[in-house]
């Protein structure tokens, strides 16, 4: 058993019945004597892909989920979703893109470091590894004399997501992103 005062990010505990994930946690104090400190979390429900925020008290108790890690490689997306492969078993299995919200924008063909997250026996979602490597599909071109770190400029990605980066960054170079967040940590020479 956890109290809410345990939270951290990427922590899943189990709620009715559901696996969910703690996405953001803050701890507030309160202004009153005797009243005890409030632990505003955005959670993920890990079975329906739903976010929302709830309030507990530091004492409240919750179950952590009892979720299984297994390596898996990304294959390819379709209509259908993202086709994945457990790589001990060489099952393979779908997820949808809305199941996988902001995650799938990280995905690319062959990615590998991923682990599925199993909940009874069943895929709930996925953990990716904390950087990956994209192309920049697109991006204005370099700036003249732009040096400064603090200046950023949009770049689509292969995957169609948006991330700022550098202005010195051109089309067509790879760059490490974090997944956490979503922003540019370097460029990849190749």
């Amino acid at each position: 058993m956890l109290t809410a005062g345990d939270f951290k990010r990427g922590l899943r505990i189990e709620i009715d019945g559901d696996p969910f994930a703690v996405m953001d946690v803050h701890f507030q104090s309160p202004s009153a004597r005797g009243a005890s400190t409030l632990v505003k979390a955005r959670i993920r429900n890990l079975r329906t892909g739903n976010v929302f925020d709830r309030t507990f008290k530091t004492a409240d108790k919750v179950n952590e989920a009892q979720i299984e890690l297994r390596p898996i490689q990304f294959l390819y997306a379709d209509d259908e979703g993202c086709h994945f492969m457990d790589t001990n078993s060489y099952e393979q299995f779908t997820i949808t893109r809305d199941a996988l919200g902001e995650d799938a924008g990280y995905l690319s063909e062959g990615l590998e470091g991923i682990r599925s997250v199993l909940f009874n026996g069943k895929v709930m979602s996925i953990d990716l590894p904390q950087t990956v490597v994209l192309r920049v599909e697109y991006t204005e071109p370099a700036m003249r004399g732009a040096t400064a770190p603090a200046q950023t400029k949009a770049a689509k990605l292969q995957t169609g997501i948006t991330v700022q980066v550098p202005s010195y960054l051109e089309t067509g170079e790879l760059v490490q992103i974090d997944t956490r967040d979503g922003h540019f940590m370097a460029r990849i020479k190749e």
